[in-house]
């Protein structure tokens, strides 16, 4: 079984059915502009952070923008529509980072065309929920059954995937 990612958290909490596509390495994101924005937006908003901050990569995952000294993750979004997704990606980040033997990690959620911040610190609660997370996450990955249904949320729409679920409609 391929390494669990933060992208495949991420994916658990938004749809199963992209986690599901995204794990059997069906990509859509070549086709989409929401995501070529997001990615301009990630190249363009803080030009400086590539001398400021490190790439790392932990167990599958890839944190763009990390500082050793501060011990703060900073993961940049287009918007906070799918704040409790982007929240779970970085407490994944947190939580590896902890696994990898960093004491006290916590991340900066930027919203740079909102012009927002949130800081983002890992619980007790976090510590113990996480591994069954990724425990519920790989029986649904390992699942020989049919993909998931369509979710028909108005977020679907902006979605890479949406042409391949709503391809038959």
């Amino acid at each position: 079984m391929k390494p669990l990612t933060a992208t495949h958290v991420k994916y658990y909490h938004l749809c199963r059915r992209k986690l599901w596509l995204f794990d059997r390495d069906v990509w859509m994101e070549h086709t989409s502009e929401a995501v070529a924005a997001g990615e301009l937006l990630h190249r363009t908003a803080y030009p400086q952070r590539a001398e400021r901050y490190r790439e790392i990569s932990l167990g599958g995952s890839k944190i763009d923008f990390y500082d050793p000294q501060r011990k703060v993750v900073h993961e940049l979004k287009k918007s906070n529509k799918m704040e409790a997704s982007n929240v779970a990606q970085v407490k994944y980040y947190l939580w590896l980072l902890e696994e990898h033997g960093v004491d006290g990690p916590t991340a900066i959620l930027e919203y740079p065309k909102l012009r927002q911040t949130q800081t983002v610190a890992l619980s007790d609660e976090d510590r113990a929920r996480i591994p069954d997370e990724l425990a519920a996450l790989r029986a649904l990955l390992a699942d020989g059954t049919a993909c998931p249904p369509v979710l028909h949320k108005p977020f679907c729409q902006q979605c890479a995937y949406y042409e391949f679920c709503y391809v038959a409609e």
